[in-house]
């Protein structure tokens, strides 16, 4: 009430010398006047070495706040990018243990004699086995390697906030597809490898010719999108199963897939659950905490919830004589927990070095060309919206452009490490979209993507950490994974039959057929077809007969809106493509650029989106970063 002092104003009063000459009470502020101290410190301590950093010829090189450059890039500062590398790194540090549980379950060149029982097991299953974890060693160095290499070599070449990695996806594929587990697919692991080396030198051809972004450009947005999708059931699937995640499903007679949850021994012949469904320890601890703990941790926005629930779920596992032991009482599991206590260790890399099988004769060459084909078409759209959207997220790509500075720069780049790392052994390395963790704690040059490859390189000698995480803590990352990779599925046109049957097409074919390649091409075969037998009878009838709601088709065109690739120039007049939509509807309007470009795919639209625009819109959204961290 006004005229009346509150207890807490005669405190007040009291501290300051007012009252009757009581004691005197700090104000609440000086309790924290200790920490505050502390803290400007700090804060200055900081201040100075950015200074110092910034202005000297380092801090020339990466263009960071205070350099001099002409070009310096605002708010960079050498504490923040070391801080946002650490970040990316915390994100991407379990594509570790996935990619090489993934890799490993094809089983290199490990002998698998047959007959294998229905739950895939070889005859000479405990030597196997023993093979396996020497793979699986070999392919956890060459992971950790290539992502610290080729995170380095990007950083210091492009100047971007964006690390390297092998890619989720393509690795599955990998696998799972052209290899097969246990080596059971359409070709042989060092064939894939020769496959995905050649890729990338294919990836360097088209970046300097330009092709690269035309390729890109030319392929329907909404089976962009549809392939996506797929990828993360395919991933999803995966997760479930027993060799390769929580073991939450598994095969059937009656059914092509059944409920599972039941411990490995309780499964039949058949592959089903004979009792115990749902009642295996290790799925348990593989949901809970693999999956339920870390959505909750991704919810409030925690850097690192993946990996956090992987290492929770990992040491769980590695307790001896328990029902989730990673470690059994078996030759296999006392081979493990021997390596597992060395702790620190570096295991050079045995089985998978310089491996590509070079013989093409039989039909290794139609398989070959397959396998080529889909790294290929996966790569190129996944990598450069990548890019793409992460060079627009940092604030790279100049107003009233449609590309970033040192673009094809980057996309050699990031072709050679492919190269390089099926050199060690590994599936295709791409740009991870984890790397939008690091952006979003301020990273802004390539000094963020150098931190991020030092780490790699540093786990270079923890492999028997990484070596003892099992395909149960793996498992729910997988699925998380492929949540987090299916959240686009909205952005497919749904409103167009002949854009969304192909889109539909491709999306379950991928999984259903366990197959990346298959639904790929049952999609793009799908879109031809149907729309070019649309187009014709539109253009016999005079344009008279029409499918309903033909008007919200996506805009599709050989010739997108922009810079001609060089080598097309030199057949054709002129170094642009105009969109006909623009010239019709806006004339002399200029094309929007990347950062305020709203339009739809709608024919109707005046500003229209190029593909890889519309492909990185969800990306490019700093509020996206911050939910999930995760590609």
């Amino acid at each position: 009430m006004v005229g009346t002092n509150s207890p807490s104003d005669e405190i007040e009063m009291q501290s300051i010398g007012g009252g009757d000459g009581g004691p005197t009470v700090n104000p609440p502020a000086n309790r924290w006047s200790f920490f505050e101290t502390k803290l400007n410190k700090i804060s200055n301590f900081l201040s100075s070495i950015n200074e110092r950093v910034n202005k000297s010829t380092f801090g020339r090189v990466f263009r960071l706040q205070g350099s001099g450059h002409p070009d310096e890039i605002k708010d960079a500062n050498f504490s923040t990018e070391i801080r946002a590398g650490l970040t990316t790194f915390a994100t991407m540090a379990y594509i570790i243990a996935v990619n090489s549980s993934i890799l490993a379950d094809t089983g290199f060149d490990c002998l698998c004699e047959k007959p294998i029982d229905t739950q895939g097991n070889c005859a000479n299953n405990e030597h196997w086995n023993i093979c396996y974890n020497e793979v699986k060693l070999d392919l956890i160095t060459a992971t950790a390697a290539i992502s610290g290499l080729g995170s380095i070599l990007f950083g210091l070449m492009t100047n971007l906030p964006v690390a390297l990695a092998p890619g989720m996806g393509l690795n599955a594929y990998f696998t799972y597809q052209v290899v097969g587990i246990k080596g059971t697919g359409s070709i042989s692991y060092k064939l894939a490898l020769l496959a995905v080396f050649i890729e990338g030198w294919i990836f360097v051809i088209l970046a300097i010719t330009g092709m690269r972004h035309w390729l890109v450009k030319i392929i329907p947005t909404s089976i962009k999108i549809a392939s996506g999708v797929g990828i993360g059931l395919f991933l999803t699937l995966i997760g479930m199963s027993y060799s390769s995640g929580i073991g939450i499903i598994t095969g059937a007679v009656s059914t092509p897939l059944a409920i599972g949850g039941c411990p490995a021994e309780d499964l039949s012949p058949t592959g089903e659950c004979m009792r115990g469904v749902m009642t295996n320890p290790k799925m348990w601890i593989g949901v809970v905490c693999g999956g339920l703990f870390t959505t909750f941790l991704m919810a409030f926005r925690v850097k690192s919830a993946i990996v956090i629930g992987i290492v929770l779920v990992s040491i769980l596992s590695w307790p001896r004589n328990t029902s989730m032991t990673y470690f059994p009482t078996t030759l296999e599991g006392n081979q493990r927990w021997e390596y597992f206590k060395q702790v620190v260790a570096f295991h050079p890399i045995k089985h998978t070095l310089a491996q590509q099988q070079w013989d093409l004769s039989g039909d290794s060459a139609g398989r070959f060309a397959i396998a080529l084909f889909t790294f290929l078409y996966v790569d190129i759209i996944d990598c450069t919206a990548t890019l793409y959207s992460m060079a627009r997220f940092c604030g790279r790509v100049p107003k009233g452009q449609t590309d970033f500075p040192r673009s094809t720069i980057a996309y050699c780049t990031d072709a050679v490490c492919i190269s390089i790392g099926s050199l060690f052994g590994t599936s295709p390395v791409t740009a991870f979209i984890e790397s939008g963790a690091g952006v979003a704690e301020g990273g802004r040059t390539g000094l963020t993507a150098i931190v991020t490859g030092i780490c790699f390189l540093i786990s270079l000698f923890f492999a028997p950490i990484f070596a003892s995480i099992p395909p149960w803590a793996t498992g729910s990352t997988l699925i998380l994974v492929g949540c987090l990779m299916i959240r686009q599925v909205t952005r497919v046109n749904w409103a167009y039959i002949g854009d969304a049957i192909p889109s539909f097409v491709t999306l379950t074919f991928i999984p259903f057929s366990y197959s990346v390649a298959y639904g790929l091409i049952a999609g793009l075969f799908t879109y031809t077809t149907l729309n070019s037998a649309i187009w014709l009878v539109i253009k016999l009838s005079g344009g008279s007969i029409m499918p309903k709601e033909y008007e919200q088709k996506e805009y599709w065109t050989w010739k997108p809106a922009g810079e001609k690739p060089w080598i097309l120039r030199l057949f054709s007049k002129g170094r642009r493509w105009d969109d006909p939509r623009e010239i019709k509807e806006n004339p002399g309007f200029p094309l929007p650029s990347s950062a305020d470009s709203t339009s739809s795919l709608h024919p109707r639209s005046p500003i229209p989106s190029t593909a890889e625009e519309k492909l990185s819109e969800r990306a490019s959204s700093p509020r996206h970063f911050h939910e999930t961290g995760s590609r």
